[in-house]
């Protein structure tokens, strides 16, 4: 082999060797963009707690996890408070962007929250298609299941109506889904209904200084609830 094609081989491999540890180095950030079930916790809220605060813990240096989601929000007050186009500006290409909307959105009786089926998957259509045009990677997420049981015991489905809205979306756009609704009711039938307050807020009256009246609340987790929602999370993904 003459010496010109070696120094080229070499050339290119170093190139290689180069662009490989770049990408290594990379950091990955993940976007995570819904409700409360979701979102980061005020101190004088806690311990309710969001799966979104104990799912950054699971990952190294090499990725970032970025909370947007709020308390109270639907994907029609997400977008007109300007919070998705905030997701939008800061998105790079390879970044990830969890989507994870509905207990607001099913709402009738919140009309400042509220937002129709129709205009809920137009909602997220748009939060898929505009990641994408920014290079990210979309996922779509059912809400997770809220803790309610029929009289005998079984868990009773509490988004009929806009989880399947979900899949319609992610089906018709070829985009990755984690049913977390079907999912935490797997786990909700496993531990049971009293077990599964262990995962809920709540909370004897004097129990915790933030809510001295005490507090029994089937939607929103603590801090063990949230943390096993993430690691269902993680485990789908």
């Amino acid at each position: 082999m003459n010496r010109k094609i070696q120094y080229y081989l070499c050339l290119f491999a170093l190139v290689y060797l180069f662009s490989a540890f770049s990408m290594l180095r990379a950091t990955i950030t993940v976007y995570l963009a819904g409700d409360s079930t979701m979102s980061i916790k005020a101190e004088n809220k806690y311990p309710e707690t969001g799966w979104g605060m104990p799912f950054v813990h699971f990952f190294n240096d090499k990725v970032k996890i970025d909370n947007r989601a709020m308390n109270g929000r639907s994907t029609r007050t997400f977008i007109e408070e300007g919070r998705w186009q905030s997701v939008l500006d800061n998105l790079n290409e390879g970044d990830y962007v969890f989507i994870q909307f509905g207990h607001n959105d099913e709402s009738e009786a919140k009309t400042d929250r509220y937002t129709d089926p129709e205009t809920y998957k137009k909602n997220l259509s748009r939060f898929v298609s505009e990641s994408r045009d920014k290079g990210a990677i979309p996922l779509l997420l059912t809400p997770v299941s809220r803790r309610y049981f029929d009289e005998n015991g079984k868990i009773a489905a509490t988004h009929a109506v806009y989880s399947p809205l979900v899949k319609e979306v992610a089906k018709a756009l070829s985009t990755p889904l984690l049913d977390m609704d079907a999912l935490s009711q797997a786990l909700y039938q496993e531990l049971g209904p009293e077990t599964l307050k262990l995962l809920f807020l709540h909370l004897a009256p004097g129990e915790h200084p933030n809510y001295p009246e005490g507090k029994v609340d089937d939607t929103h987790f603590n801090e063990l609830g949230a943390r096993k929602v993430a690691q269902l999370v993680l485990a789908e993904m």
